[in-house]
C-alpha cells in the first residue's frame, strides 16, 4: 500500500479566506452526529491525528479522505488549543440538538412568568457551559468569575423578556414570538465576555505564519469576543425569526386551534431544521483563526513584535467559537 500523501491537517481541509470554504469547515465541524461518537472512536481520532502529525503510518487510514474524517471528529471534542476533551453538551456539535430543545421551548412557552424564567434559565445554563467550553487559549477561569456570569447573564435575559412581554401584550401577536429573539441577543452580549473575562483582562495569545508565539494582545480579545457575539446572535436570528413567522401564519389559518398540541412540536421540529443549516453558517460569518494588523495592536505590544521581527504585517489568533 502506497503511503498516504502528507497534509497540513492543523490547517482547515477549506480555504479559510472565502466564507464558502468557512461553511465547509463548520458544516463538518458542527455535525450533530459527532456527539453520538463513544469514548474509544474519540481516542481513535486523537491518535490518528497525533500519529499523522509525526509523520507515523496510521494504518486505520486507507485515504487521506479517512484522516481528514479523523481530524474532524478528533476537532469536534478537543479543545484546538489545550487539546482537552470538552463537555459533550458544550461543544459546537452538540450546538443544533440543545439549542432544538431550549429554542423550541422558549418560542412555544414565552406567554407566562414561569415560563419565561424556566426556559431563560435553561438557556442561559446551556450558554454559560457552551463559552466555557469554547473560550479561548488556557486562560483559567475562577468558580466566581462562573457564578457572576452566570447570573449576570440569566437576570439580564429575564429582565429583557418580561420587560418586553410587558410592553407588547396589547401589539401584533408577531411581535411578541419575537420577544424571546431579543432576549437572546441581550444574554448573549453580557453571558460572552463575562464567561471570558480572562481574556478581556490578560488577552490573548498572538502567532505568526508560522504559529510562533510573538506577543498578547487584550486589544485581540476584544475583536475576538465581539466577533463570537455576532456569530451566536446571527445563529439564533433565522430559527427565532422565521419560526414566529410560520407559527403566526398557521394561528391565522385557524390550524393551531384545531390542532392546539401541535404547537411545540412544530415550533421545535422547525427550529431543529434551521438550526441544522444556520450553526455551521453562523460560525463561518468570521474565521477561527482571526488575523489582526500589528499597527493596530496596543503599542507596547506592536513594539515587542516590531523588535521580533520588523517585516511582520499581520498576526493570527485563536477567536474561539
Amino acid at each position: 500500500m502506497s503511503p498516504l500523501p502528507r497534509v497540513n491537517i492543523d490547517e482547515p481541509k477549506y480555504d479559510q479566506n472565502y466564507y464558502l470554504g468557512r461553511a465547509k469547515h463548520f458544516f463538518l465541524l458542527t455535525n450533530p452526529l459527532n456527539v453520538l461518537a463513544s469514548d474509544s472512536k474519540l481516542e481513535e481520532a486523537r491518535q490518528i491525528v497525533l500519529r499523522y502529525r509525526a509523520g507515523k503510518d496510521v494504518p486505520e487510514c486507507k485515504t487521506i479522505d479517512d484522516v481528514w474524517r479523523a481530524k474532524y471528529l478528533y476537532d469536534s471534542a478537543f479543545h484546538p488549543e489545550t487539546g482537552e476533551k470538552q463537555i459533550v453538551i458544550g461543544r459546537m456539535a452538540a450546538q443544533m440538538p440543545m439549542n432544538t430543545i431550549i429554542t423550541g421551548g422558549m418560542m412555544a412557552f414565552y406567554k407566562t412568568t414561569p415560563a419565561v424564567v424556566f426556559w431563560q434559565w435553561c438557556n442561559q445554563t446551556f450558554n454559560a457551559i457552551v463559552n466555557y467550553t469554547n473560550r479561548s487559549g488556557t486562560s483559567p477561569v475562577s468558580q466566581q468569575q462562573l457564578i457572576t456570569s452566570y447570573c449576570l447573564a440569566t437576570s439580564g435575559a429575564l429582565v429583557t423578556a418580561l420587560s418586553l412581554n410587558r410592553a407588547v401584550k396589547n401589539m401584533n401577536p408577531l411581535l411578541g414570538r419575537l420577544v424571546p429573539l431579543v432576549a437572546v441577543g441581550a444574554a448573549n452580549c453580557i453571558n460572552i465576555p463575562c464567561m471570558r473575562m480572562q481574556e478581556l483582562r490578560n488577552g490573548v495569545t498572538l502567532f505568526d505564519e508560522h504559529n510562533n508565539e510573538m506577543g498578547i494582545s487584550k486589544k485581540a480579545a476584544v475583536v475576538g469576543i465581539s466577533t463570537v457575539i455576532l456569530s451566536r446572535i446571527a445563529m439564533a436570528i433565522p430559527g427565532m425569526t422565521l419560526t414566529p413567522v410560520l407559527m403566526n401564519v398557521l394561528e391565522k389559518r385557524g390550524f393551531l386551534a384545531k390542532y392546539p398540541r401541535s404547537n411545540a412540536p412544530i415550533q421545535t421540529l422547525f427550529c431543529g431544521f434551521v438550526l441544522l443549516f444556520a450553526t455551521p453558517l453562523g460560525c463561518a460569518f468570521f474565521k477561527q483563526r482571526a488575523d489582526i494588523k500589528v499597527d493596530s495592536l496596543e503599542s507596547e505590544v506592536r513594539d515587542t513584535i516590531r523588535k521580533k521581527r520588523p517585516d511582520l504585517e499581520t498576526v493570527w489568533f485563536n477567536k474561539g467559537l
